[in-house]
Order: structure tokens, then sequence, then C-alpha cells
């Protein structure tokens, strides 16, 4: 009888080698390598013997009855609720509330009469039990399974026809047709195939929790984001009991919306005027701060930004971003150096998004220029003005994307002046708001720590006094 062949499986990142070796060739890391049997290729079907799969026409095809999830800040994550069939990763540093988020959600979801299926391999019954009571939820309805076994887990959710299955987590449950280890990468790859093939001939939505590495990405491989429709994060500055919700990749929903939580002693409060969160400003202007309007996903957020400049001390000077990309802002100081006549060449420069929140679009460029100019001159800006555009290398300053919505927003919480590009100028004027319209780095500046007009340029008109809002 033929000896069956063996292969050395790398249990860190899942490559094949034919031969031992204390060294994983693909990853490098040491003694991780573990021998099983290679899998027998299978005859594939002729080609005559396949039965082709009839076309579905797409405007025949009915659009999913979504289910809310009892948190209207999730269901806007989600793009509007729950899609049954759907398969959900939720990632997040631990102890950040994953699972009381979870926990939640199924017991709101099971109150509102659907079937729920809650599996912890973490946690015994008593322990969620436990949760449960001191977040006050009625979990009459919602049935709990200690099992890290995953065909006992999709056996028994067949059987209940549950509408919702949450995986606590993923990293703890395996597979009995694997050899592995739980949380091995072969391990994670197969559990998460089979649950999503689960959810998708079912029709049961799937919501996996994972765990994270210390760089804060899902640990495991990279095929798991592949695989599952929607990948949301938990985020949360350190000693702050303000949670955030990104979703990072969705099938059925826009990419990079919020959704803002607080965490109480009953579980995960929502926080419906989440530009509250990062408005908690000082009673007196100070120097350096100022407030900008960016757009996350569909909702304008106000968000605090202050620029700390102070007088270089040794070596080189230092340019530290919190929130904000620093190769951006080494740029921005380039630029106000060479179109702003204000140089930081010997100063040290601080900048920091208020509230924990990190910003990806350049809307923040121009209130940045602004506020370095505050603190390095240690003049306040006006705490009624608010800010936002892009800066470009010559000195231009460009507009932004839903430029009305966020004059808007900024009107609504109480802001009474704006300094935006001209090209973001109101059609309308916005009651209760002045706007400067700019054109350049240097025109921004003389607005706001000027009395007088900003110089005009050739071929465009000055903006109007801060008094009358702009009219294009």
């Amino acid at each position: 009888m033929a000896r069956p062949s063996t292969v050395f499986v790398c249990s860190a990142c899942g490559g094949h080698t034919p031969k031992w070796q204390g060294q994983c060739p693909a990853c490098g890391q040491w003694n991780v390598l573990e021998r099983r049997e290679a899998p027998r290729p299978r005859p594939s079907p002729a080609a005559g013997a396949l039965e082709p799969a009839a076309p579905v026409s797409l405007e025949s095809a009915p659009e999913p009855a979504r289910c809310p999830s009892g948190q209207e800040e999730l269901d806007r994550v989600l793009g509007g609720g729950i899609v049954p069939g759907s398969v959900t990763l939720l990632g997040g540093d631990p102890g950040i509330g994953k699972s009381t988020l979870l926990l939640q959600v199924a017991a709101q979801v099971a109150g509102a009469g659907r079937s729920v299926l809650y599996a912890s391999g973490e946690e015994s019954a008593s322990q969620v039990a436990l949760r449960a009571r001191r977040l006050g939820l009625a979990a009459s309805t919602l049935e709990m399974l200690p099992e890290t076994h995953l065909q006992a887990v999709l056996a028994r959710c067949a059987e209940r026809r549950a509408a919702l299955l949450v995986i606590d987590s993923i990293q703890t449950v395996r597979s009995g047709e694997m050899e592995a280890s739980a949380g091995a990468v072969s391990q994670l790859r197969e559990c998460t195939a089979q649950l999503v093939r689960f959810a998708k001939s079912t029709g049961t939505a799937v919501i996996l929790i994972g765990h994270v590495t210390k760089d804060g990405a899902i640990a495991g491989p990279r095929v798991l984001e592949h695989l599952v429709d929607t990948v949301l994060y938990f985020e949360s500055e350190a000693g702050s009991r303000f949670r955030i919700v990104r979703a990072t990749k969705n099938r059925f929903g826009a990419v990079n919306e919020l959704a803002f939580f607080a965490m109480t002693g009953t579980g995960l409060k929502e926080v419906r005027n989440p530009s509250a969160i990062f408005l908690a400003r000082a009673a007196q202007p100070a120097a350096g701060s100022i407030v900008t309007v960016t757009r996350e996903g569909g909702r304008p957020l106000l968000i605090e930004l202050q620029a700390l400049v102070d007088r270089m001390r040794f070596g080189a000077p230092r340019r530290i971003a919190q929130g904000l990309d620093a190769n951006r802002l080494a740029m921005l100081l380039a630029v106000l150096s060479r179109h702003g006549a204000v140089s930081l060449q010997e100063h040290d420069v601080f900048v920091n998004a208020v509230g924990g929140v990190r910003i990806e679009e350049t809307g923040w460029d121009l209130p940045v220029v602004i506020a370095l100019a505050s603190s390095l001159s240690d003049r306040p800006v006006p705490d009624s003005l608010v800010s936002f555009g892009e800066v470009g290398l010559t000195g231009e300053v460009r507009p932004v994307a839903y430029g009305q919505e966020r004059l808007q927003e900024a009107a609504k919480q109480g802001f009474r002046l704006a300094v935006v590009p001209r090209e973001n100028a109101p059609r309308q004027p916005i009651e209760g708001m002045g706007v400067i319209a700019v054109s350049r780095v240097i025109d921004a500046l003389s607005a706001v720590f000027s009395d007088s007009p900003p110089p005009s340029r050739a071929g465009a008109a000055p903006p109007p006094p801060r008094s009358a809002p702009a009219r294009s």
C-alpha cells in the first residue's frame, strides 16, 4: 500500500511546505510548522455532467427586508438594518464593548419576536446571564449556547430556524473537519467559509466577533474580511467612555459610516448628536483652537482641532499629529511658510483632533492652517467661527464635497461665521450665518486675523465683509 503523503502547514499563516523546517518560509516565524496529511485531489466531474445554473433577472430579484437591530446608530452603519443571509465581522480592542453591544442587539431582536441564537465560546451561560441582568435586558426570549464546536452550533441554529446567529468569538470556534486547534489560520478560514455558506443557504444573519492584534487589525488572515459582507471596527480613545463603530467594508451600504455610543452602567447608549462630543470647548476662546466640519459617511460632524506651536528646545523640530495625517501636516507647514508668510522652521508643531476621531478627508487643511497661525501669534479665533477647505501646494484653497450641507450643520449648531473656499460659497444665504469665501491661504489668514478685508487677487473679487453672507 502506498504511504500517504504528508505536508507541513504553518499554524501562523497557513502556508504549506513539503518538508519540515525550523522556520516557516512564508512568514518567517519559528517552530510553527505542523505535520498533516496532504488532501487527496478529488476527480472533477465531466463538463456534461454538470447542470448549468439558471440566470436570474435583476429586475425580478426581490429586495431583502432588513431586520432592525434596535440600535438606530448601528442600523445607520449597516445601511438600514440587518440583512437576512448577511455575515458581519465586528472587531475591536478587549473590553471595548463588543459583547455588550451584540448582547443588547440579540435581546432586542429576540424581543421583537424573532428567533436568536447567541453562541459563546469564551463565557458560560451564567456569565452571559449575569451581564444581561446588569444591563436590564429581557433575556427570556434569547437562547444562549455555550459551545465551541461549529457543527453543533450550526445544527442547533438550523433546528431553531434562527433569524440571527451571534458567534462570540470566531477565534474560539473550531470545525471537526480540521485538525488544527481553535484560532489557527486554517480553522479561522474554514469556520468562516462554513458560516458564510450556512448564512447564504438558510437566510440566517450571522454576526461574528473577532479579536484584534496589537496593531488594531482583526486577527487572522485577510481572507476573513474578504469572505464576509460587512466589516465593523470598534474604536475608542484611551480613558474615554465614548465608542465609535466604523464600517470599513459594507456590501449593503456606505463605507466609513460612523455610529456613536456612550458606555454607561446599563450598557451602550446611542449618541444622537455626536457633534456635542467633539465641541466641549473652554469657556473663553483659546489660541490654536478652531472648529471644522468634516463628513464621515452620510453625516456632517463638527470637530474641534487644536494646534500648539512652541519654540524648538533642541534637535530637529517635531511635527506630531493625532487623528490627522502627519505627512500632510508637513506639507501644510511648507505651504504656510511659502504662501502664508508664516515660518515655523524653528518651532515644534503639535496638532490634535479632539475626541479621538481620525479624519481621513482633506477638509481639515484650511482650519489647521488658521489654528497654527493663531497659536503662533497667540491670537484666539472667534468661538463662533467654523472653517473647512483643502489647501493646494501653490497656496490655493480648493473646494470640498458637500459644502452646503456642512454649512447648514454648522448653522444648526450655533456658529455664525464660516471661512470656506470660494467654490463652496452657498448659492442662497444661510440664515444667521455669514460666509467669507477665500481663494488663497493669505486671504484666509487676513480675513481671520485683521479687521480689514483681505487683499484682492487678480481675477478674483474680494470676499464680502463678515457681517454679510456671501452671494455667488
